[in-house]
């Protein structure tokens, strides 16, 4: 296994900007704000030549009995307990404080190794920065930047000597690298309706913070899940609000993480509240996951809790205000009691299968063809569009390319029924489906009887719009 150095340290004290700097990444949210971190992140990172595992934690405040603050130090202790070494982090700009000494006492007690790091240290003399931090009893406190990458290389140095020799660090990564390929599952959103529960059944352990509160994840969240023999990727994220609604600086980042979860995912679990209804901005968030093109699961989630009056209401909503997610299956669960959850993961697995279908050629043209005789596209003037072959131009989602002749003036209603037909034809469910049109350049475009024909079409269109 590789080793794992977890950072640990109270709020607002630079974990996450070395975490980002660790892994030479952009993985963790980072802000001039206390608490943003709330959940445990886990990220590779390579010191010289040896790998590891570093992990981010959220601020750690000792005295917290109970909300999101408990929470989050019970995310921090669990991440502790896994630790090979651990970087504590404090602030030098701010000094010693007695949070600062609780969390000592507390790691200590823990029994894993300790690096102190002492942040913010640029433009400071480190033995000036790092002087009261030595009655810590932690060492030789290590002054860096994590801003600035002061100094960081040698403490990432210090805190892997700290986990011994781990020869088959190596073997390890590149027999990670040759795993099969996992299936990225985004779970988003709108807030409190059940997306952090629900990764925890997935994954069978309090992994992430679900708490009674709108807005408990702020982060997008990776997490490797395995279910018999499929790998998956569990993408936990912040949920969306209307934009109108979104204020704080922190919640506008994690929107933006949110979206990006989507572009990344292989498959989205759009998450509703069967409670409080399908409301439009549901259908906002749908809309945006079928634009991106990414196969698309529904799950209606708190469903134990409602008489079969208010069912009924919720299914008529369904089709009257998603009927666009027709091509996608529609679940409904019990994050909280583990309902429903076997038949989510089936359609998910069919719906990333359907995204990265291959499509022969000879199949797809006599699809076409078949689409053709059953609805002919409509003339355009005098022009009728000609659709002569197919062949498939991509996956995730499947992309469809038509060559023909007179594409241009084909109308999306037609575009749509090309699509709807393919899906059928082709059993692909749960994943949208693109359609391209390439019209075959014209040979005699530029000849003087070309123009005149062009011409001719015009006058006569005209003529058909005044009658």
């Amino acid at each position: 296994m590789l080793p794992t150095v977890v950072l640990v340290g109270r709020p607002n004290v630079g974990k996450s900007t070395l975490f980002n700097r660790l892994t030479r990444s952009r993985a963790a949210l980072v802000a001039d704000y206390p608490g943003l971190t709330r959940d445990r992140h886990y990220a590779r990172a390579r010191v010289g030549e040896r790998p590891c595992i570093v992990v981010d934690t959220g601020g750690f405040e000792p005295e917290a009995a109970d909300g999101i603050m408990h929470a989050m130090a019970q995310q921090t202790r669990t991440a502790i307990a896994e630790a090979d070494a651990v970087i504590f982090m404090v602030d030098g700009r701010e000094g010693l404080i007695a949070d600062d000494r609780a969390i000592a006492d507390m790691l200590r007690r823990s029994g894993r190794p300790i690096v102190l790091a002492v942040n913010k240290c640029e433009g400071l003399a480190p033995e000036n920065a790092t002087a009261e931090f030595h009655e810590l009893g932690l060492g030789t406190p290590i002054a860096i930047s994590a801003a600035h990458g002061e100094n960081v290389r040698e403490l990432a140095e210090a805190a892997l000597a700290l986990c011994g020799e781990d020869a088959a660090a190596e073997l390890q990564e590149d027999a990670d690298q040759g795993a099969a390929r996992r299936i990225a599952v985004a779970i988003v959103g709108r807030p409190n309706v059940g997306k952090s529960t629900l990764v925890n059944t997935l994954l069978g352990e309090e992994r992430v913070i679900a708490f009674g509160e709108p807005g408990t994840t702020r982060d997008s969240l990776y997490l490797d899940f395995d279910r018999g023999s499929r790998h998956y990727t569990l993408i936990d994220t912040a949920g969306l609000r209307r934009r109108g609604k979104v204020n704080e600086a922190i919640e506008k980042f994690s929107v933006i993480k949110t979206l990006q979860a989507i572009e990344d995912a292989n498959v989205v679990v759009l998450v509703l509240d069967a409670q409080a209804g399908i409301a439009e901005h549901d259908a906002h968030l749908a809309g945006y996951i079928v634009e991106a093109g990414r196969a698309l699961v529904v799950a209606v989630n708190k469903w134990d809790d409602l008489h079969s009056a208010a069912r009924d209401d919720i299914k008529r909503d369904l089709d009257r205000k998603l009927g666009f997610l027709a091509f996608a299956q529609t679940h409904t669960i019990s994050a909280r009691d583990g309902t429903g959850i076997s038949p989510l993961l089936k359609s998910v697995d069919q719906a990333y299968a359907a995204a990265v279908a291959k499509l022969p050629t000879p199949r797809l043209t006599r699809a076409l063809q078949d689409a053709v005789v059953k609805q002919q596209p409509p003339r355009t003037g005098l022009v009728r569009p000609k659709l002569r072959y197919a062949h498939q131009g991509g996956v995730n989602p499947p992309v469809i390319v038509i060559h023909g002749s007179a594409l241009r003036t084909v109308p999306d209603t037609y575009r749509r029924y090309l699509e709807r037909f393919f899906l059928e034809a082709f059993q692909l469910r749960g994943t949208p489906l693109r359609i391209q049109f390439k019209t075959a350049a014209n040979p005699y475009a530029d000849t003087p009887a070309h123009r005149r024909g062009r011409r001719q079409e015009r006058r006569s269109r005209r003529a058909a719009n005044r009658g």
